[in-house]
């Protein structure tokens, strides 16, 4: 047994932040001497290309967050459990912490940990911290998880939520600390190629990053935020999802500042309360119905025709954003530029791709997950199959968004538009132009070129998508 001085590992990996971290403020409650500790294991080594990018730069600035109290960032590269056994080797750490992962493959991962080193009498013990409610806390009045997105908000949104917690005040360190990685030799970021230094300017690392993101979206943006969120052509939105998707900043947090922002009469508060709900909403699901990651929600789509060839010239059209519908081109490209994609433009390009296109969600699913910096597996798969009709969804409709209506709607300036979209125009604007610098140069393409008619009209694509539901045995569809 370890004694009750040893050394205490933190095992950091969706939490990359020093406050609001339960883990790291247990292990430094004793005095124990920490180790903070990254382990590229398979699940971080296969990301995507722009999520690995993105998690070198944030695995960067925690170690320079943590630096600068003394302490260290201790980088292996390995399969967890094997490394973990050899880092307590090494130090005699008597302790392992880490906060709680929620995926199949990250459970059984942790599943393992836990369990063989709790057999060699180390404490291993996982805190909550990177969802506001756990899973298994939440359940209907009946019994079980809920499948309905309203059902779950009226149930949680008097919840109450953990306290913040400050940054530890004093990180007790060891008298050596173990061999690390240098962080630049694992090449985290190699797979983005050129895009890397273009979509660099759009993207920024860190919990402080992270914390100054939310004061600004807290006083200047939360107030319209219910109104300004669907205009992509506008900073509507909190801007908040690389950093949570890498645990740069608490959700907890987020959800206190949107309290306070309601009792202060912010207009848009309570729907910013909902979006993190939405976001909880997905991981729920993914917890207790893990095949929504790769699998139709609802088994009865599993015979749907949807077109699985990912190298098809219209899925092709769709990746390089040259489908000749502006929003569903501009949010391609806006992807491809900063490593996000506006939400309104998330349900459009999903829809156009499994609707207008008739494509397996998998396949943009997997192009997401190549292209986004604020990807993460829960909102990722259950953001598809809600806009392919597969999922979870109370609305008892087959969606067809027409990606025509929708700029009208929602870009009736066409500010977004202009903004991602370079042929045509005069003097397009550098958002537009660095598209062509961030993507494959093999794909060819020029600001030059002539912008394409359609591949599929928004008209005969929605008449596809109904005659396949009415094969499938579906009501009435509705367009939008």
């Amino acid at each position: 047994m370890a004694s009750e001085t040893s050394a205490v590992i933190v095992w950091f990996r969706r939490d990359l932040r020093l406050s609001d971290h339960a883990a790291l403020t247990a292990a430094c409650a004793d005095g124990r001497p920490v180790i903070p500790v990254f382990i590229l294991d398979d699940l971080a080594a296969g990301l995507g290309a722009a999520a690995k990018w993105r998690l070198g730069r944030g695995l960067a600035a925690l170690q320079a967050a943590l630096e600068g109290r003394g302490c260290r960032l201790t980088l292996r590269r390995g399969p967890a459990l094997a490394v973990l056994r050899q880092l307590i080797a090494e130090t005699g750490a008597g302790a392992v912490h880490w906060t709680r992962a929620y995926d199949p493959a990250a459970l059984a991962r942790d599943s393992e940990v836990k369990s063989d080193l709790k057999a060699r009498g180390v404490n291993a013990r996982s805190f909550p911290g990177h969802l506001l409610f756990e899973p298994w806390t939440v359940e209907t009045k009946t019994g079980g998880p809920y499948r309905v997105y309203s059902p779950m908000w009226r149930a949680v949104k008097d919840r109450g939520v953990p306290a913040l917690l400050p940054p530890p005040g004093r990180i007790a360190v060891p008298a050596s600390w173990p061999r690390s990685d240098a962080l630049a030799d694992w090449g985290l970021g190699a797979a983005m190629r050129r895009g890397a230094a273009v979509v660099a300017a759009h993207s920024s690392a860190g919990e402080a990053a992270a914390l100054d993101r939310l004061d600004r979206f807290l006083g200047e943006g939360i107030g319209l935020y219910n109104i300004r969120r669907d205009l992509p052509g506008v900073a509507g939105t909190s801007g908040l999802s690389e950093y949570l998707a890498l645990g740069e900043i608490s959700p907890q947090r987020c959800w206190h500042g949107g309290l306070r922002a309601r009792q202060e009469g912010a207009a848009g508060a309570e729907t910013f309360l909902k979006e993190l709900v939405w976001r909880e909403f997905a991981y729920h699901l993914m917890y207790h119905s893990p095949q929504i990651l790769s699998g139709n929600w609802r088994a009865e789509w599993d015979r749907f025709p949807w077109r699985t060839d990912p190298e098809h010239p219209h899925v092709l059209a769709w990746k390089q954003g040259r489908t000749g519908m502006p929003f569903v081109d501009a949010a391609m490209r806006e992807m491809q530029v900063t490593g996000r994609m506006h939400n309104r433009g998330r349900m459009i390009v999903a829809s156009y791709l499994t609707k207008h296109l008739m494509t397996h969600w998998r396949i943009g699913l997997d192009w997401f997950a190549k292209h986004l910096t604020d990807w993460d597996p829960a909102s990722n798969a259950m953001g598809w199959q809600w806009a392919a009709g597969s999922g979870p969804d109370a609305a008892p409709y087959f969606r067809v968004f027409n990606p025509e209506t929708q700029l009208a709607k929602f870009d009736p300036d066409l500010a977004y538009r202009r903004a991602w979209i370079a042929e045509g125009q005069r003097d397009p604007p550098r958002t537009a132009l660095d598209y062509f610098r961030a993507i494959p140069a093999h794909w060819g393409l020029s600001p030059d070129d002539p912008y394409p008619a359609p591949v599929v009209s928004a008209e005969a694509g929605r008449r596809t998508a109904l005659d396949a539901y009415a094969v499938r045995g579906g009501g009435a569809a509705q367009n939008r």
